[in-house]
């Protein structure tokens, strides 16, 4: 069950990094995502004890038997995942808890049912989701919960609002053009020189697809979403020494002001994300002359070309966006994996020992 290697990655990370003894707050993010802006914890309204965390609707186990049997509140369970934004000492306290959890729904195979959690498969697959959700009922966190902060492309968000986060976890269209991560499962594009992903339309031709402003929107995120991830891997391949790619309409719009424009980080003003720059709001210091506090961003990923191309696009996203602070990939492999991976340079890593499959239970 690969999934589980984010908790454990995390519980590994807190363990044995020295960047974790020297952090304030933690943003727990997945690679299968863009960040658009900087994702700065106490500006979205976390406080130690409350962590910051997007909407995850479908995790209807909160609200029935799966909660009752897994958590001793079942009250206090959230339904929330994809962005997670939390003290240090929250993280801690909640890491293990988050892990065994975790172990636990996944063991739990009376209850995978649809009906009961939500999963489509009824496979146990989500069972990391709930797995955070009933460990942090169980140390006793509650979540501000905000349902504007990230969008999945394809949907629509509401009118005003600018995500900070893209997570392209499900396939979306853009008239005739089309992306699904599944699509690329086994694809090595980051090692195979001047590849990009399909082009998806330009703008000008998005702006006569749709007259709905908001849908229109919707387009444009998606859109954005690919060509960031395409502006990724022609920064990656140039720095891999590829040879320079042949002049294309694409790749010229890629280097364009008008898709630098497109692009800019996304800043918050009064609590939502905004395109204009807004001045960073003043973080509430117990003393005077306190340090800043110290941001560390991390993702877990396993040695595959899967998360390869997936690790190019979130770091490229993350210098693009402004986040402040550190970021780690937590790198979950077998020792023989580890022996053979080829991608070690593309992010600043944590290895972790591999529990795609579990070493006491197998699974």
């Amino acid at each position: 069950y690969p999934a589980i290697n984010k908790p454990a990655g995390i519980v590994h990370w807190l363990k044995y990094s020295k960047d974790a003894q020297n952090v304030d707050w933690v943003v727990i993010l997945d690679a299968d995502q863009i960040i658009r802006g900087p994702i700065v914890p106490w500006e979205l309204g976390a406080e130690k004890g409350k962590p910051v965390a997007a909407f995850y609707g479908y995790l209807v186990g909160c609200d029935n038997l799966l909660a009752q049997i897994h958590t001793k509140h079942p009250e206090l369970c959230d339904k929330v995942g994809g962005l997670l934004a939390m003290h240090i000492d929250d993280l801690k306290a909640l890491a293990p808890m988050w892990l065994s959890k975790t172990e636990e729904v996944r063991e739990d195979r009376a209850h995978w049912s649809t009906n009961l959690t939500g999963d489509i498969y009824g496979k146990g697959w989500i069972s990391e989701m709930y797995g955070y959700s009933f460990g942090a009922a169980e140390v006793g966190l509650r979540h501000k919960i905000n349902d504007d902060l990230m969008i999945y492309p394809g949907y629509v968000p509401r009118a005003g609002v600018e995500p900070v986060l893209f997570h392209y976890g499900l396939p979306f269209t853009v008239g005739n053009w089309s992306f699904s991560k599944l699509d690329h499962h086994e694809d090595a594009i980051v090692y195979d020189c001047n590849r990009l992903f399909p082009e998806p339309p330009y703008p000008r031709e998005v702006q006569a697809l749709e007259a709905e402003p908001n849908k229109r929107h919707s387009l444009f995120l998606s859109i954005e979403c690919i060509n960031t991830l395409n502006e990724g891997l022609v920064s990656h391949h140039a720095s891999r020494g590829c040879s320079k790619p042949k002049w294309s309409k694409y790749l010229s719009f890629l280097k364009s002001k008008t898709f630098a424009h497109l692009t800019q980080p996304r800043y918050l003003t009064h609590g939502s994300p905004q395109i204009e720059k807004a001045e960073i709001q003043q973080y509430t210091f117990d003393k005077p002359g306190k340090p800043y506090p110290k941001i560390h961003t991390v993702f877990s990923t396993e040695c595959t070309t899967y998360f390869d191309w997936q690790t190019v696009g979130f770091m490229h996203s993350f210098r693009l966006s402004g986040q402040p602070g550190e970021v780690t990939r937590l790198l979950s492999c077998t020792d023989e994996d580890l022996k053979r991976y080829a991608g070690h340079d593309l992010a600043p890593t944590h290895n972790v020992p591999s529990m795609s499959r579990h070493p006491l239970t197998g699974d």
